[in-house]
């Protein structure tokens, strides 16, 4: 393994213009941006794109809602416009540009007493998609470096930031290149010529994305994660400065006995006793206020249970629960109740992921079973738990393919539909809904756009007018993001591996 910031320039483009990358919404397989992405790639063209023009519009990224507690935390989840996706990835990836990035977070990282573990790590063999070395990355640097910590420390504070990405102010990008005095200095002196800082220059496009709107940055893609780390590793270099300038002016009381991990929003700070706790938690919220982030209080809090407090609660609540029942409806009702004390977590997705694989797609024939019942809990936890849509539509595959009786199976669709209809901002449930009869009934209609483009593969998703250069535009129209091939190939019942991200 090595580290985003280990590769070439090269390299780091390559990374950045994987499909994978470009999008981490969970989509079925036949959507593939790669074949769009590579022909932009390759258009010498969209290094002058005019970005002028795409700022004043409001629909140049496409903006999918979902939702983060099942409840009112919707947040919009966004395919950027890949003409200045590439642009942007094509900026930063440039060798002078890579190497002012390297050189910057080696700055962020001087203070070895905070560690961050987010930075993406990339398999030198490729044998593993790189979602699946992030999930691994954090169980190994986050859950087992904590419970490591707890041989030297005696407490610790777990704390997020309140909606991250949302509160983005795009200014700070080039303070945390550059350094904040030397872009307010530039700013402030119009007599004097202007440099093109490279912070400048990203926080120029990411406004073309988004209707010059310099509050938050779009969620969905490996490179805004970069972009992110870029703003919480300075902010890292601010607190260990705001520490050091607090322990030259305290004789007595220093903060020397600490560790803090990071990973992207979230900290986990350790210490021997809550004093120190305290006060880095005091310094912490000072950076970043200044940064234009607050903490959320309602996950910050302190523990001197380390070896419990550390691992997640849904984990140990689903590690310590009966986990099997012979029958699937006794099982479901299991998996019903942990999504009821801990909503939209991931030991919900694992256990039933866990009871596709084993429980449900082996069957043959249904014994026993009422396929209305079990739809019925599937449904209501979905319903509450968005992330779960792309199991739980496997699973529904797997049920309904058993189900002989076609009337059953027709109202049971229907069914589900006039549930769902009473929730807003069902997009991202009608891409997988259609997953589930697209086998059926390619043509059945659906109002979320993802779903248009694999009816019409005329229908736009993002706005391009304002692009001037016919090649550029006409990539849209010659390389499709509906894979035909995939379509046909694939099964009516959604195969495990389809939905699984390695081991969840």
């Amino acid at each position: 393994m090595k580290t985003l910031l280990e590769l070439t320039h090269t390299e780091a483009r390559d990374y950045f213009l994987k499909k994978e990358n470009y999008s981490d919404i969970d989509l079925p397989k036949y959507y593939n941006f790669q074949p769009l992405l590579d022909a932009l790639s390759n258009d010498s063209n969209v290094d002058n794109i005019p970005l002028d023009k795409a700022k004043r519009l409001n629909n140049v990224n496409y903006k999918l809602l979902t939702n983060k507690d099942g409840k009112y935390a919707w947040r919009p989840l966004q395919l950027l416009n890949p003409v200045i996706y590439v642009n942007l990835v094509n900026k930063i990836t440039n060798e002078h540009n890579w190497k002012i990035i390297v050189k910057r977070f080696q700055k962020f990282q001087e203070n070895k007493n905070i560690n961050c573990y987010s930075i993406p790590l990339i398999s030198k063999k490729n044998d593993r998609n790189d979602k699946a070395i992030t999930i691994i990355n954090w169980w190994q640097q986050i859950e087992q470096k904590s419970l490591e910590l707890s041989l030297h420390f005696d407490c610790f504070m777990n704390t997020d930031i309140t909606d991250c990405y949302g509160s983005i102010y795009t200014h700070t990008i080039p303070w945390a290149l550059h350094g904040e005095k030397v872009i307010k200095n530039d700013f402030l002196n119009p007599s004097k010529p202007k440099i093109k800082y490279l912070g400048n220059e990203i926080d120029r496009r990411i406004q073309a994305m988004q209707f010059c709107q310099t509050n938050g940055i779009p969620q969905g893609s490996a490179l805004m994660d970069f972009i992110a780390e870029i703003i919480l590793g300075y902010a890292d270099a601010k607190l260990s400065y705001k520490i050091k300038n607090y322990n030259r002016k305290e004789s007595t009381n220093r903060i020397e006995d600490y560790h803090i991990l990071r990973y992207r929003d979230d900290y986990r700070i350790f210490a021997n006793n809550q004093q120190t706790l305290i006060k880095i938690a005091k310094l912490l919220t000072e950076t970043l206020f200044e940064l234009s982030f607050k903490l959320n209080s309602q996950k910050t809090y302190l523990s001197d249970n380390i070896v419990k407090d550390v691992v997640k609660p849904d984990k140990l609540y689903w590690n310590e629960a009966k986990q099997g029942e012979k029958s699937l409806q006794k099982h479901l009702f299991l998996i019903h109740n942990l999504a009821e004390k801990h909503p939209n977590s991931g030991s919900l997705t694992t256990a039933l992921v866990k009871f596709l694989e084993e429980r449900v797609y082996p069957i043959k024939l249904f014994k026993e079973e009422n396929s209305k019942v079990l739809v019925s809990i599937l449904v209501d936890i979905a319903f509450k738990n968005p992330r779960t849509y792309p199991v739980i539509t496997a699973i529904l595959s797997k049920i309904l393919s058993l189900e002989i009786n076609k009337e059953i199976v027709d109202e049971i669709f229907d069914a589900i539909e006039n549930k769902f209809d009473k929730i807003p901002n069902v997009g991202h449930l009608q891409v997988w809904l259609q997953r589930l009869t697209i086998k059926i009934d390619r043509n059945k209609n659906y109002t979320e756009k993802l779903c248009k483009k694999v009816v019409n593969d005329n229908s736009n998703i993002w706005n391009i007018e304002w692009i001037s250069n016919s090649k550029t535009k006409d990539a849209f129209s010659e390389n499709s993001i509906i894979d035909e091939g995939k379509i046909d190939e694939m099964e009516q019942v959604i195969e495990p591996k389809e939905i699984k991200i390695f081991g969840y």
